[in-house]
């Protein structure tokens, strides 16, 4: 495909959606073309399945199974729907989380098995891996600070307990240790307009020279 796939995973309030867009603008102004999409979310179908994944309710408990089901089912009509399509186009995609999100947040921090969740990601994805990974690494006191210092009410992932987003952590830390020429670590805790320099001159490494 001519397109490149990169995706941008962290903590809650690693700075990841202030990066895309910083990272959109200056392929734009490059003449790349280039658009920014989500997980769960990035498709018409994707938008409810992220609201019944998100939205925490008083009425029904989504059980940890469940969970990874529907992460999967928004992939798999995510890369069918919009990332194929526009990769044979020649598209630059920014995307908000991708797999190592699932084995993140579902394998380390619900504790689910492995290889169900490595198993259900190889069917959803159909041999498409990103061509690059940007791991936002922030503290996840201070994420979580950003995120309650916000104006947005914390969504049911953010609201578990530190110790859930502790595990979250360890997921990436140990991934990217795991997959060196995959993820490339970049410390969040840098002024937002250092990472967006350091982020330009990954990209433009890695696909422009």
């Amino acid at each position: 495909m001519s397109g490149k796939l990169i995706v941008f995973e962290g903590v809650e309030g690693c700075g990841k959606s202030t990066q895309i867009q910083c990272c959109y603008q200056w392929l734009t102004d490059l003449g790349r073309s280039a658009i920014i999409t989500r997980e769960p979310g990035g498709t018409e179908l994707g938008q409810h399945l992220r609201h019944l994944l998100l939205q925490k309710s008083e009425n029904y408990v989504i059980s940890e199974l469940t969970e990874l089901l529907l992460y999967a089912a928004d992939r798999a009509q995510h890369i069918a729907q919009m990332l194929k399509p526009e990769l044979l186009a020649g598209k630059y995609i920014l995307c908000d989380r991708y797999i190592h999100s699932t084995i993140a947040y579902q394998g380390y921090g619900r504790g689910l098995n492995m290889a169900i969740i490595n198993g259900l990601n190889d069917m959803a994805i159909q041999g498409l891996k990103s061509d690059l990974t940007i791991w936002l690494d922030v503290d996840v006191t201070i994420g979580l600070a950003r995120k309650k210092g916000g104006e947005m009410v914390l969504d049911r992932i953010e609201q578990e307990t530190i110790a859930f987003h502790r595990r979250v952590q360890q997921g990436y830390t140990e991934l990217a240790t795991l997959f060196p020429d995959e993820i490339v670590r970049i410390d969040g805790n840098l002024d937002k307009h250092i990472i967006e320099s350091m982020i330009k001159k990954i990209v433009s490494d890695r696909f422009f020279s």
